[in-house]
């Protein structure tokens, strides 16, 4: 299986992924369609963090199950641990060292339909209404 060196642009945060890459996806859901990130998924037990763990900031929104990580020195996304799947990262494979992107198939994920759980949650949201 091959591995992968990532690093956000600073090179603050360091990670591994070993990981055979045979898809890449980008998601329509609010936060995702505004960083515009290409992503592959990564088994949580796959990806080491090297360096720089207490650089990363972590955000959350909605049902608070996805985690998304953010350098707190450049401000660049590695990756994340998915809504859908918990035990899951999205890896932006930008951040990958000696990675060619078009190389992988290319899909679009439907993220902006997921429903929205947060009672609290801003309007535009896009995304079904949960009740009760």
């Amino acid at each position: 299986m091959p591995t992968y060196h990532g690093s956000c642009h600073c090179g603050a945060v360091r990670f591994t992924i070993d990981a055979e890459i045979s898809e890449i996806y980008t998601c329509d859901c609010s936060l995702c369609r505004r960083k515009s990130a290409r992503m592959t998924t990564v088994h949580e037990s796959r990806l080491i963090i090297t360096e720089g763990e207490d650089k990363l900031n972590l955000y959350q929104w909605n049902a608070r199950i996805a985690k998304h990580y953010f350098c707190s020195v450049c401000g660049i996304y590695p990756f994340h641990k998915k809504r859908s799947m918990p035990d899951h990262y999205g890896v932006n494979v930008a951040c990958l060292e000696d990675f060619d992107a078009s190389s992988v198939p290319f899909r679009a994920a439907d993220g902006k339909d997921m429903p929205i759980v947060d009672p609290s949650a801003r309007k535009d949201w896009p995304g079904p209404r949960e009740t009760g």
